[in-house]
């Protein structure tokens, strides 16, 4: 057997019981911008994507990061990591709230998994500073937000655990792939169209000038008639 899949056998009862209570509950009553899934292989790491609320500058974002949770939960805390940029969040650090590993003794073994995430979401939106937090513009974050999707598609995780997200992410760039196609199509010929009717325009004052130059030469050439009789 692999050590991977065997990984949840080694978890505690106590843990792979809660955690699983946790997922369930997860399921019936979703928390709003959130969701999490834990790994087939091991119970005791999970992944949750955040979507960037409205009103913030992380609106549009997809943010991809994951709970390891310790062999003694619900007793002791799990660590938080994010790994998708955000401008927020230090990527693949070890995140310091009072809700992660960082602090055990603030650490509350009613809370679950829901109230972990509801606390990440919540910090997420302020401007507290703290270890593995980083300071960045709105325009910043906004940029960030907008690069979100592509960058999860190139982990094999968030595709294999997100499918629907992941599916929704690539429908996203072809649409606006085609659009900007059918955008630039729309350009060149207009660009083009305005290419010929300058060399139309050029054509017809280069008619008129042959015409003004032709009335001009048979104007010369009467008036040298009349002056020779």
């Amino acid at each position: 057997m692999s050590r991977k899949s065997s990984s949840v056998q080694r978890a505690p009862t106590t843990a792979t019981q809660r955690l699983k209570q946790d997922y369930l509950r997860l399921k019936k009553d979703p928390i709003p911008y959130v969701t999490a899934e834990p790994l087939p292989s091991n119970i005791l790491e999970w992944h949750y994507l955040v979507l960037g609320p409205n009103d913030t500058p992380y609106f549009g974002g997809i943010y991809h990061g994951k709970l390891v949770f310790p062999r003694e939960f619900p007793f002791r805390p799990p660590s938080i990591y994010m790994i998708t940029p955000s401008g927020r969040f230090k990527c693949n650090t070890r995140l310091c709230l009072s809700i992660s590993d960082f602090h055990p003794d603030t650490w509350n073994p009613a809370w679950s998994v829901g109230t972990i995430l509801t606390g990440l979401l919540s910090f997420m939106v302020e401007d507290s500073a703290t270890l593995g937090s980083i300071e960045t513009s709105h325009y910043t974050k906004r940029q960030l937000a907008l690069q979100s999707g592509p960058f999860n598609l190139k982990d094999s995780v968030f595709c294999e655990l997100f499918p629907g997200v992941a599916k929704e992410i690539r429908a996203s760039m072809n649409a606006q792939t085609t659009s900007q196609t059918t955008n630039a199509n729309v350009k060149n010929e207009q660009q083009s169209n305005a290419a010929n009717e300058r060399e139309r325009d050029n054509q017809s004052n280069l008619v008129n000038l042959v015409i003004v130059a032709g009335v001009a030469l048979f104007a010369l050439a009467v008036n040298s008639v009349i002056q020779s009789l």
